[in-house]
């Protein structure tokens, strides 16, 4: 491919790119589904694996399997048990105050696996998270990103998850949205007390990636301002966000955090937060703001991704698919990584992938013309 997208996707993060973009579509979704479903990806794709469709379709991957080389590993007085039971997969967690667990079930209608039991179901339950986050540390593994290197190539730059910050956490990896809410009314002081805990581990881990190449840092925090009104997010994820970026802009690197679902109620925070940019803000018919809210909220900040995925699917015309980039282009271009927010899916249409990309080739010769 003539495209070195790894050099493209860093220049036009750190704005070296001369006025281009880049398009960086996410098609796992797809390509899931359809291989659990059938077992082959259909027509031309069949046998191919991410690697050579991303080829196949000329474009940008956003390479977040980099983020296997940021690992995490416990002090001698944490240790970890496994069980499976059929369909059901048991996660133990051991330390000298307790021991906590969780349930993991695999669906039958995917690969796709969902806690049945979360790890915290009670205040005790948090405090033995709490000593474990303290007992967490980390480490940059150079072996695995060279793995990674070796797979992806150039088609785009090292960039990773690193782990979700405070509130976050305990909605998706260790509670539920429902409990956790419960929590932070019936034991504020212990919830508080755990987030000073994984506060000081991912000061850990950022020193970690600051060791790394890794230069696009993602903050995967799945932000949904349905289940994360202001009040919640001032106190808890906001000063994180702020600390994080400090850090991580002294060390050089581009910063962006993701947004899904609603983002209405945290427009009036974007640019507060000190990040360079946002992923997956998801404008109507299928989010909850408009093209134009989103410019204004971010200012100069980056878009990252924000094409409805169901434009994607034949119930919206082909031209209201073209309509919807080159407006996004218009607003936001340069500081865009054009994606769609969130993937595409099952259902839609992967040659729709190509007629973007050649809007963005397009876009991006003449801008390289301009420049001569």
């Amino acid at each position: 491919m003539a495209t070195n997208f790894w050099k493209l996707h860093e220049d036009v993060c750190f704005k070296k790119a001369g006025g281009k973009i880049i398009w960086q579509p996410r098609v796992q979704c797809w390509r899931d589904d359809k291989l659990f479903e059938d077992g082959k990806l259909p027509g031309i794709y069949e046998g191919m694996d991410d690697v050579q469709m991303f080829k196949e379709l000329g474009c940008s991957s956003r390479v977040y399997e980099y983020g296997c080389c940021i690992e995490s590993y416990y002090d001698e007085t944490v240790t970890t048990r496994f069980e499976r039971k059929g369909d059901v997969e048991y996660y133990y967690i051991d330390t000298p105050i307790g021991t906590v667990w969780q349930e993991i079930k695999l669906s039958k209608n995917s690969w796709a696996r969902f806690p049945s039991k979360w790890y915290i179901t009670s205040e005790e339950d948090m405090k033995i998270f709490t000593y474990i986050e303290a007992h967490t540390f980390w480490r940059y593994r150079e072996d695995r990103f060279n793995a990674v290197k070796e797979k992806w190539g150039d088609l785009g730059a090292p960039t990773m998850f690193i782990q979700r910050v405070n509130i976050q956490r305990l909605y998706i990896d260790l509670m539920g949205a429902e409990e956790t809410i419960y929590a932070l009314v019936d034991y504020p002081e212990t919830v508080d007390a755990y987030c000073k805990a994984l506060h000081e581990s991912q000061m850990r881990m950022l020193d970690a990636v600051i060791e790394s190449p890794l230069m696009i840092i993602n903050f995967g925090d799945n932000v949904h301002s349905g289940l994360l009104p202001a009040s919640i997010f001032e106190e808890y994820v906001l000063p994180e966000y702020k600390i994080r970026n400090e850090i991580l802009h002294k060390a050089g690197r581009f910063t962006h955090a993701h947004f899904d679902g609603d983002n209405k109620g945290l427009l009036e925070y974007y640019k507060e937060t000190g990040l360079d940019g946002i992923e997956a803000i998801t404008p109507v018919p299928q989010g909850d703001v408009t093209l134009e809210e989103v410019k204004e909220a971010l200012g100069d900040m980056y878009l990252i991704d924000g094409i409805p995925a169901v434009y994607f699917d034949e119930i919206y015309s082909e031209q209201t698919l073209i309509d919807c980039v080159n407006k996004i282009i218009d607003l936001f271009a340069p500081n865009l990584i054009l994606g769609i927010s969130d993937e595409i899916s099952s259902t839609g249409d992967i040659e729709r992938i190509r007629l973007v990309g050649k809007i963005v080739d397009e876009y991006n010769a003449k801008i390289e013309a301009q420049n001569k």
